[in-house]
């Protein structure tokens, strides 16, 4: 089942295009990443699938309502974490988290206490106490607290330090257990790589890419790296879709794009000695798809 699907959704601001045509399904019970660069439209998207913004075409449904119609009913089934949490200063941390479960209406009132334990939160300080970090781990509570049918993520992790991070994944791990879709847009790629299982790579307002890691991967560029001990280093130079050539200390480096067969019958036919091979990360991936142009697009 689609919780969350777009068809032709845009969104434009004046005569600049932030969202266009965006085609996009995320199934129940998947963590789904969303990635792209600052400008690139992720945040128009979830003000969008939120009911924030109202679109310029095309259609957004989520958990089978109308973002905008069926907004009350929506928010009541969902949680969303910003990036830059908006709080009120005079409340403490307890009183945050009670006036918000009031609102939205599910509090699971032990595991909101096991939370605050696991991301280290004192809930007797005011807010205006509270550091960036404090602030996003209060965020982080109330929506995790909520056990929601779908948690909407932008930006989660701003300000937490690595040990919290790492708390940050066992709670998205165990939500996707109990069931819960997770729509995560981050800029913290090992974080996207660690917990997603498709992904989609926005830029410039446009979707290029959605997918798994692994299929990604096989329209990418392979490393390899061969050692010959002594032994004279081939040319690869003709090889079909071989790039990056650098030899050193009898060591040959490259990269491959396409087959890889005809390299490794070439460096095993010269001898080589150790070949280790290299599937890209989930940054490299995204900078394949962005090379140098990391800010592009509408500045929202």
């Amino acid at each position: 089942m689609a919780v969350v699907r777009t068809v032709g959704l845009s969104k434009t601001f004046g005569t600049s295009p932030a969202l266009v045509d965006l085609d996009l399904e995320v199934t129940a019970g998947e963590v789904f990443g969303y990635l792209g660069p600052n400008g690139s439209g992720k945040t128009t998207t979830i003000r969008l699938l939120l009911g924030l913004l109202r679109p310029t075409g095309g259609t957004a449904r989520v958990l089978g309502g109308d973002p905008q119609r069926d907004a009350v009913a929506i928010h009541r089934r969902l949680a969303y974490v910003p990036g830059e949490a908006a709080l009120w200063p005079g409340l403490t941390g307890a009183e945050t988290l009670h006036l918000l479960g009031r609102v939205h209406g599910r509090v699971d009132d032990a595991y909101r206490d096991e939370l605050v334990e696991r991301f280290e939160l004192d809930p007797s300080k005011r807010v205006r106490a509270y550091s960036k970090g404090n602030r996003q781990k209060l965020a982080l509570v109330a929506a995790l607290m909520s056990r929601a049918e779908l948690l909407v993520l932008d930006e989660p992790t701003a300000g937490l330090d690595p040990l919290m991070e790492r708390e940050f994944r066992q709670c998205v791990r165990q939500a996707q257990a109990r069931g819960q879709t997770v729509f995560l847009s981050s800029h913290v790629l090992a974080e996207v790589e660690a917990l997603c299982g498709r992904v989609a790579i926005l830029r410039q307002g446009r979707l290029v890419e959605v997918g798994t890691l692994d299929q990604m991967r096989l329209h990418s560029t392979l490393t390899v790296e061969a050692s010959f001990d002594g032994r004279p280093v081939p040319d690869l130079g003709g090889v079909p879709g071989v790039s990056g050539l650098s030899v050193e200390a009898g060591t040959v480096r490259c990269r491959v794009d396409g087959p890889v067969a005809p390299l490794l019958s070439l460096l095993g036919a010269a001898g080589a000695t150790r070949l280790v091979s290299r599937e890209p990360t989930l940054e490299e991936l995204f900078l394949t798809y962005y090379g140098q142009d990391r800010d592009g697009g509408s500045p929202r």
